[in-house]
């Protein structure tokens, strides 16, 4: 019965995470994880872990509109492509080595970061 009560936060929290990812072509995670935690009762970790999954089909939607309009120079993007698979697969093998406080830490430390980039630039 549990998962039934769920279902609607989860797609809610689904919603709010595609349309920040939509809109600014990521982000859709900073979103995510803390609905995850809040309304769908995850613990961090699964909360992490659960919004790289929901992420990712979320991130090929969005760059197949950006690319179909336009907007994608997959060649320019190849090198962070690579980076970032490399990026996480050692992000993935290090999670679970990872105290969960860190994993606060480091979350809020990107938040703040992104905040920041975007009311300076």
């Amino acid at each position: 019965m549990r998962e039934k009560k769920l279902w609607v936060p989860a797609a809610l929290a689904g919603g709010a995470a595609g349309i920040v990812n939509g809109f600014f072509g990521g982000g859709g995670g900073m979103v995510l994880v803390p609905l995850l935690m809040s309304r769908c009762g995850l613990d961090r970790r699964r909360a992490f872990a659960s919004s790289v999954a929901i992420i990712f089909p979320l991130c090929a939607l969005s760059a197949g509109i950006y690319y179909a309009r336009g907007h994608l120079d997959l060649v320019q993007a190849l090198p962070y492509l690579i980076g970032g698979l490399v990026g996480g697969l050692v992000g993935g093998k290090l999670f679970q080595k990872v105290p969960v406080v860190w994993l606060k830490r480091a979350f809020a430390l990107l938040i703040l970061y992104g905040a920041w980039r975007a009311l300076a630039g």
